[in-house]
């Protein structure tokens, strides 16, 4: 599978945390101790919206074939841009091709997307749910992925309005088609969503055993608990992260986010909801 982190907060140097921590997402693409697969070496994705820029404006994607570790141009662009919410996804390939349209994040409009896990049978289900695209949005429809479809059926069903609601019945329409083609666990993934001011993040597998997925403490907190740690001092108080595996060992800087739940994040905090259950 892949490895992901969604950051919102304060706008922050992504390097910081993509590049410089412990267990950064770079250091996960070579040695993913919670991953399906250890290596996330068939490219990555850089997404993030500019600092101070209005609402509703695109964010600015970066995508690559090369293997996260091994890319110059991240290095540098991570150390130069300061964003306030930005993506950052490592691609292990299950059977799309390795080209960059079919790297995360995905972009329409304002949204941003990216997703760790599989539709079982892809190419079994591949017809009927990219035919459920609204027409519209099928041009729109630039790789092969799995990922990239399911994207494009949640915006099909209101995402814009809604994004728990349209990612929810864009995942039950997988199921059923699934089922309807004896595939007995078809969805299986963490998902990241956001239009710029917002960030959602989903949990959640017809098999009820989910890649992993763990947020951040809240750094005040993390203040107190840690005080001799220097490192904190760069990130703001409203600073979160959402990311595959823990960025550090330090106990209680991150929190398992449960099974079949939804995490919304903006500058009330954490909520979290059940999904998908029942």
């Amino acid at each position: 599978m892949c490895r992901w982190l969604a950051y919102i907060g304060e706008p922050l140097r992504p390097s910081k945390i993509v590049l410089d921590a412990k267990h950064s997402i770079v250091a996960q693409s070579l040695d993913s101790p919670l991953g399906a697969e250890t290596v996330n070496g068939d490219g990555f994705g850089f997404g993030w919206y500019p600092t101070g820029a209005p609402a509703g404006t695109a964010p600015a994607l970066f995508h690559s074939i090369e293997p996260a570790w091994n890319d110059a141009n991240l290095r540098e662009l991570s150390r130069a841009i300061e964003s306030p919410l930005f993506f950052t996804h490592v691609r292990a390939a299950t059977a799309p091709p390795i080209q960059q349209t079919n790297c995360h994040p995905y972009r329409f409009e304002n949204w941003m997307f990216m997703h760790n896990g599989a539709i079982a049978s892809w190419r079994q289900l591949r017809r009927d749910l990219t035919l459920a695209i609204d027409p519209e949005l099928y041009p729109n429809v630039l790789g092969t992925t799995d990922s990239e479809v399911l994207f494009h059926l949640a915006l099909s069903l209101g995402l814009r309005d809604d994004p728990i609601d349209a990612i929810g019945r864009a995942i039950r329409m997988v199921e059923s088609v699934g089922h309807s083609q004896d595939v007995q666990f078809p969805w299986q993934g963490t998902v990241a969503v956001s239009d710029g001011t917002t960030l959602w993040a989903f949990r959640y597998s017809s098999q009820g055993r989910t890649r992993s997925l763990f947020h951040s403490a809240d750094i005040p907190t993390l203040r107190e608990m840690y005080p001799e740690q220097e490192r904190l001092a760069a990130f703001g108080d409203r600073a979160k992260v959402v990311v595959s595996e823990p960025l550090n060992d330090l106990p209680g800087a991150f929190v398992e986010v449960p099974e079949s739940s939804a995490l919304t994040i903006d500058p009330d905090g954490y909520r979290h909801q059940p999904f998908l259950v029942g």
